[in-house]
C-alpha cells in the first residue's frame, strides 16, 4: 500500500470487517523479539544463532516461501481475479510492462548490473517503509514536510542497511565502514526527527505508531552492525507482509463474503472453503510451488522441446516481474478514491 492519508471517515464507515490499527501495531513486537534473540545469543548460547543463521535471506528457501513472494502473489491474484479491477488498470499495467522490458532489456546493454541492483533495492525499501509510514501518517496527522522528512531518512538508512547486507560479499571493508557510518548518522537524524515530530502528534496511540516505524529502522541498523543480518531483515519484512495481508483479506472478506463477485470465490463457496482463508492459502501455495519447483519445470520443458536451459526463469524472471509490478500497482490501487478502498475501513 502507498502512503495515503487516512481520514476520519475511514473510522466511521460501516463494514463487516475492519483493518485494526492495534493489530498492526502488535506486529512491531517483532522488534524486541529480534533484539532479545541477539542478546540471548551472546549471553547464553555462545553465538550459536550468529554462526548458524543464514547471512542472506536469499540463502534460505523457507524464508523466501514465507515472506516476500506470498504477498506479492496475493496482490497479483487480488488484481487479476476481479475483472473490473483488471479492466480498469490494464492500460497502466501494459505501459509499465513495456517500460520494464525497455529498462531491463535495452538498459542492460549499457548500464552495469549494480545500477539495476541499487535501483531495485531502493524501490523495494521505499515500498516497504512507505506503506508503514503512510498508515502512521493518518494517525499522527503530520504535516507533509515532517512526514516526508522522516520517510526520507528512513528510506536512506534502510537502503544502506539493505545494500550492506545483500552486497556484503562484494564490498570492501572500507566500503562497509562507510555504509555503517552514513547509515548510523541517518539513524541519529531519524531519532532526533522523531523526537521533534512527536510533539505534533495529539494521541499516545499515534506516538506509539510514530516511534514503532522509527524503531523498525533503528533496530535493523543495530542488528546489521552486530552482524545478525537475518534478524535485521526479518523485522521490516514481517511487519510489511503481515500488514499487506490484513488489507488483502479484509478487502476480499468484505467484497465476497455475502455474495462472491468473481470465479475464485464462487468456486471456494462451492467447495465450502471460507473466504477468509482463500487468498492466504492460495498465495502461499503458489509461492511454494514457484520458488521450489518453478525453475526446474521451465528447464525441463525448454530442454525437452528446444534443447536449451533458461536459468531462474521463474524465481528471477517471473517473480521479479511480479515484484516490480507489485511495487508499481500498490502505489495507486489503494488510494482513497480507488475501487479497492470501497471495501476497506479502519478501527483502532
Amino acid at each position: 500500500m502507498s502512503a495515503q492519508i487516512i481520514s476520519s471517515q475511514d473510522f466511521s464507515t460501516p463494514a463487516r470487517m475492519a483493518v485494526s490499527f492495534r493489530l498492526i501495531l502488535a506486529l512491531y513486537l517483532i522488534i524486541p523479539v529480534c533484539i532479545l534473540l541477539q542478546l540471548f545469543d551472546g549471553w547464553f548460547w555462545q553465538y550459536f544463532l550468529k554462526e548458524n543463521m543464514p547471512s542472506n535471506t536469499g540463502h534460505f528457501l523457507l524464508y523466501q516461501i514465507l515472506f516476500g513472494t506470498p504477498h506479492i502473489v496475493a496482490s497479483a491474484i487480488l488484481l487479476c481475479s476481479n475483472g473490473d479491477y483488471l479492466k480498469l488498470y490494464k492500460p497502466r499495467i501494459f505501459r509499465m510492462t513495456l517500460a520494464l522490458a525497455a529498462v531491463f532489456g535495452i538498459g542492460s546493454l549499457f548500464l552495469p548490473y549494480y545500477v539495476f541492483y541499487v535501483a531495485v533495492a531502493a524501490w523495494t525499501v521505499l515500498h516497504v517503509l512507505k506503506q508503514q509510514h503512510g498508515l502512521a501518517r493518518g494517525l499522527c496527522k503530520l504535516p507533509s514536510p515532517h512526514f516526508y522528512g522522516l520517510l526520507g531518512l528512513s528510506v536512506g538508512a534502510g537502503l544502506l542497511i539493505y545494500l550492506g547486507i545483500f552486497l556484503q560479499a562484494k564490498l570492501t571493508p572500507e566500503q562497509v565502514e562507510w555504509i555503517k557510518l552514513i547509515a548510523g548518522n541517518l539513524c541519529v537524524l531519524l531519532a532526533l526527527g522523531t523526537v521533534y515530530c512527536q510533539r505534533l502528534v495529539a494521541t499516545a496511540f499515534g506516538k506509539w505508531f510514530l516511534w514503532s516505524n522509527t524503531l523498525l529502522v533503528l533496530s535493523s541498523y543495530y542488528l546489521f552492525i552486530q552482524q545478525y543480518y537475518f534478524l535485521a531483515i526479518l523485522g521490516p519484512r514481517l511487519v510489511h507482509d503481515a500488514t499487506a495481508y490484513f488489507f488483502y483479506v479484509t478487502h476480499d472478506y468484505n467484497r465476497h463474503h455475502q455474495q462472491p463477485q468473481n470465479w475464485l470465490y464462487r468456486q471456494a463457496k462451492s467447495w465450502h472453503v471460507h473466504c477468509f482463508i482463500v487468498l492466504p492459502v492460495l498465495s502461499f501455495g503458489l509461492a511454494f510451488i514457484l520458488q521450489a519447483y518453478g525453475d526446474q519445470v521451465v528447464n525441463f520443458i525448454t530442454n525437452y522441446w528446444f534443447g536449451i536451459e533458461i536459468r531462474k526463469a521463474v524465481t528471477l524472471g517471473l517473480l521479479g516481474y511480479l515484484g516490480l509490478m507489485h511495487y508499481y500497482t500498490e502505489s495507486f490501487t489503494w488510494k482513497q478514491d480507488s475501487p479497492y478502498r470501497r471495501y476497506i475501513t479502519f478501527s483502532k
